[in-house]
């Protein structure tokens, strides 16, 4: 869809319809963040658009996209600030100054520019979600204990469908009483001749929610399912089920583009030990000497999980809506 059909598509809609537009997604996004935070005892704080270049601190999602930087010549003249990607590296130096214990954490209205990202009906180079950071132990560093949690974040999300049809009646849930769980290499023994896309389709189409664990790890055919960086979830670990992979997404059936479609993207995060491996496998280690991954490093962060849930994904799900522009002010293609 062009921006000028999008525009058209706005101009032709009436006052009325968007404010409903507007009371729904207030609805939507308030509604969840409260179930959020309650489910996963997190407590809410401020988060920052920008932060310095060359500490680490900025998520480098694949490794390869590149955020966008400027100066402030008042703080330094050589130093250059970064629009964040994300906040999952911020989130976990936060753990550790709030002085969250075992089983606390906190999640934030984060906002992003990802330049690079592709831009489409579901795609935005704005990124709103609630970024959130859990701390845990030891012992909970593993598959189970990363199923609990998606279980609770599923059904905040499946109350929140429920009480916005009921509440305004603008929609009837369709969302399944469970979510699926498999890892991506089941998934490519399930559907070895289509692509990782064509087989998130398949499973989601089947299924109606599924939580994807294993992304960034390659596979048995030497492809990772899909790329991640190396240095904030853990996607080398071997499982209890001897699979790869203490991450993954949540992934629902959109019936209205017929598609899959992300809700999430979480996981455990890196240990001192995976860090070290990650950044070997994808031929990283110079980001050891950086301020946060040296911080890691040492054991002077605590361990975590943490995640993303896009605010305007969910929105444009709940509200059944075919295009992401229609829930977001920005530009699109």
């Amino acid at each position: 869809m062009s921006f000028s059909s999008i525009a058209s598509s706005i101009s032709s809609t009436s006052a009325a319809e968007l404010k409903t537009v507007e009371k729904h997604l207030h609805f939507v996004k308030t509604f969840f963040a409260d179930q959020l935070a309650e489910t996963l005892n997190l407590q809410k704080v401020s988060a920052p658009l920008f932060v310095e270049a060359g500490t680490g601190i900025n998520d480098d999602l694949n490794g390869i996209e590149i955020p966008v930087s400027f100066k402030i010549p008042e703080y330094s003249q050589s130093k250059s600030i970064e629009i964040v990607q994300s906040l999952a590296k911020w989130k976990r130096i936060m753990l550790k100054k709030y002085d969250f214990s075992i089983g606390e954490g906190l999640y934030t209205d984060m906002r992003a520019i990802r330049p690079c990202d592709k831009i489409d009906a579901t795609h935005s180079a704005y990124v709103d979600q609630w970024d959130w950071e859990r701390v845990i132990s030891k012992e909970q560093r593993n598959l189970s204990y990363l199923k609990q949690l998606v279980e609770k974040i599923y059904t905040a999300i499946k109350t929140t469908e429920i009480v916005f049809a009921q509440k305004y009646s603008a929609t009837t849930p369709i969302l399944p009483d469970s979510i699926k769980f498999i890892h991506t290499e089941e998934l490519l023994e399930l559907y070895p001749h289509l692509s990782p896309v064509e087989r998130e389709t398949e499973i989601c189409r089947k299924y109606g929610a599924v939580f994807l664990i294993g992304i960034g790890g390659k596979l048995k055919n030497g492809i990772p399912h899909d790329g991640r960086a190396p240095d904030y979830d853990d996607w080398s670990s071997i499982t209890e089920k001897g699979f790869q992979g203490l991450n993954g997404d949540i992934l629902v059936w959109n019936p209205e583009l017929q598609s899959t479609f992300e809700l999430s993207s979480m996981g455990i995060r890196v240990d001192a030990e995976t860090l070290q491996r990650q950044l070997k496998l994808l031929d990283c280690q110079e980001r050891s000497a950086l301020y946060f991954h040296s911080q890691l490093l040492k054991g002077e962060l605590p361990l975590s999980i943490g995640g993303g849930i896009g605010q305007s994904r969910l929105a444009m799900f709940l509200l059944r809506k075919k295009h992401i522009g229609q829930v977001q002010a920005a530009v699109f293609k």
